[in-house]
């Protein structure tokens, strides 16, 4: 007669205990230990963000958590490294076996072991913009159009449009609509040139970056048993920065936590800036609403900044409609000069004003030295 075995993990002995109350603030500590499930953590800036994910990896491995069954998805594989790293130095463990990097690294492993389901041989190139751009342009000619003749968008405008459609998850029609109205007269050709450059990828076994989170989910929505061996490895699954995620991302993370539903996600809705490139800040805003079972907690003590900027920071941001509700508050003592928001009406008033403030503060005997300039490029 057959019996049937459930294996069951094995304790993970380390030769120290950390101790998390010590090290953590109460609304840190509170989302480190808190039990399996869905988790939303709205960290503030400056509160520790980096420290709760860290610690949260770390009590997970001493609860005995097996390495192989986290992945940790971060902004950049920089941020994994600097993680993972200092998880290494909290506990000794090898967590080498740890999954953690970006969405598209992770995407580009999983490929590399399983795009032959998809047509793929494993040694696929992936192209950079300029490539794409080159692609792009080659199959436009190959179609038969000439841009100058009526003016077609160019490769890169192109490559940003299709872009869009992976990450957004939106028809072509809609998206074109929505940002590139004034293309919407060519929208046949460009559905042509978009299915010609698929074609044209695969007949090369190349991919570009988007192709890293669209084929990964793609793959895992035809062929469902390699979904179901990431979802039974991936028993719990880390996002950073899950207020710049786009909607294909939000897909992906919600298809592996499909059975389990161990799912921590950690940002601001406060402090989304890249819708410009697809990211979608309802995904963070909507989390409960995916995950009504989930708990949400709130990390508002900032380690950064003085008081007076967080008066600021709170009284700029207190009017959005859509948002979770915090109040960051300063560890840090008051200090006499205060910061002054100045509303302008365009970047090159900015300019004027920046100018006109540095002679200012001259004129004031202000060394030039003195005075910094900080701006996003």
């Amino acid at each position: 007669m057959s019996r049937q075995y459930t294996l069951q993990r094995t304790p993970r002995s380390t030769s120290i205990h950390l101790d998390y109350a010590a090290e953590l603030n109460e609304q840190q500590l509170a989302a480190v230990t808190a039990e399996p499930g869905p988790l939303l953590v709205i960290a503030g800036a400056g509160s520790g963000k980096t420290r709760t994910l860290t610690y949260r990896v770390a009590y997970l491995l001493e609860n005995g958590i097996d390495p192989r069954n986290i992945l940790l998805l971060t902004f950049t594989n920089r941020a994994a490294r600097e993680m993972l790293g200092r998880v290494a130095n909290l506990l000794p463990v090898d967590a080498s076996e740890l999954w953690g990097g970006t969405f598209h690294s992770v995407g580009n492993r999983i490929l590399r072991r399983h795009g032959s389901a998809l047509g793929y041989s494993s040694g696929f190139t992936i192209m950079d913009r300029e490539d794409q751009k080159d692609l792009i342009d080659t199959v436009v000619a190959n179609a038969g159009i000439d841009p100058k003749e009526i003016r077609f968008p160019k490769g890169d405008v192109l490559a940003e449009i299709f872009s869009f459609v992976v990450n957004t998850e939106k028809p072509l029609e809609e998206l074109l609509v929505e940002k590139f109205p004034y293309f919407l007269p060519l929208l046949d050709k460009i559905q042509d040139v978009h299915e010609r450059y698929e074609k044209k990828k695969k007949a090369t076994n190349s991919m570009d970056f988007d192709d890293l989170l669209e084929k990964t989910l793609s793959m895992f929505q035809e062929h469902e048993r390699i979904a179901e061996v990431y979802r039974r490895q991936f028993q719990f699954i880390l996002v950073d920065e899950y207020q710049d995620t786009n909607k294909i991302q939000a897909d992906l993370v919600d298809l592996l936590a499909r059975d389990h539903r161990n799912v921590m996600v950690v940002g601001d809705d406060a402090q989304s800036i890249y819708s410009w490139r697809g990211a979608n800040f309802q995904n963070i805003l909507e989390f409960p609403k995916r995950y009504p079972d989930g708990q949400v907690f709130k990390i508002e003590m900032n380690y950064r900044s003085v008081p007076e900027i967080l008066e600021v920071a709170n009284a700029a941001i207190a009017a959005n409609v859509q948002q979770f509700r915090k109040h960051l508050s300063s560890t840090r003592e008051s200090k006499a000069l205060k910061p002054a928001l100045v509303a302008l009406n365009d970047g090159a008033e900015q300019a004027q004003f920046v100018a006109q403030r540095i002679l200012e503060l001259r004129d004031e005997n202000v060394d030039l030295n003195d005075i910094a300039v900080l701006y996003r490029a």
